[in-house]
This record gives C-alpha cells, structure tokens and sequence, in this order.
C-alpha cells in the first residue's frame, strides 16, 4: 500500500503537503491527495462535513479518518457522515486543524492507511 502524504507545513490559510501544490484545504488518503473543493458534495461551515467528502476517503482505501474542524474549529461535521465512517468501521479521530494535522502525521509516518479533510482557516 502506499504511504498517505506527510504534511510538512500548516498555517491561516496555507498548507503544504509532500508531493501536491500548496493549497488552503486539502483531502489527503494513501498514495496522495487534492485540494478539497467544498462545492462538490455541499459543504460548508455549518451544518459541516458531508457524507460524500468521507466515502471518497473510504473509497481511497482509508482504514482511519482525521477530520479538521479549522483553526477556529468552526467546521462542524454532520451526524450523517460520522455514521457512514463509523458504519465503515474505520477509526475517525476529529479535532482542530493542527490537532489533526499532529495525529494524522504521527499514523501516516507509521504507516497507517490513513487518509484526511483539512480546513486551514476558521
């Protein structure tokens, strides 16, 4: 399998990712990742993270899921997509943006199929 990218630097607004142009938000699973576009499975701040943003994770083969909730943590995440992951039976950790930048990091460096949505700014 291969490794999920490394995150080598988060700030407002700003991240770089091993192997991928900076960007703002990302959606990073093993063997690499994109920019995260919001518009695609409706997303925004509140009611959060939408079940079609992790089943593209499951379909990346993810066995653990680190959800970024921003900086701020005002990205919410709906009941509907924690439940798909659980029903996937993955782990799924979910916390503020370098929170999940530090977990997601420590498994991919372990080399977990682990895979993430990440918010840079609120």
């Amino acid at each position: 399998m291969e490794r999920s990218p490394l995150i080598t630097r988060v700030s407002w607004g700003k991240m770089e990712v091993e192997g991928l142009p900076p960007g703002k938000d990302f959606v990073l699973y093993p063997g690499g990742g994109s920019g995260w576009d919001w518009g695609v499975h409706g997303t925004r701040h509140e009611p959060g993270i939408q079940p079609g943003d992790v089943r593209e994770l499951l379909g990346r083969g993810c066995a653990v899921v680190v959800l970024s909730q921003g900086m701020e943590r005002r990205l919410g995440a709906t009941p509907e997509a924690l439940e798909v992951l659980r029903d996937a039976g993955v782990d799924v950790y979910v916390d503020g943006t370098r929170g999940a930048v530090e977990v997601y990091n420590r498994l991919a460096g372990a080399g977990e199929a682990v895979g993430g949505l990440f918010h840079s700014t609120c």
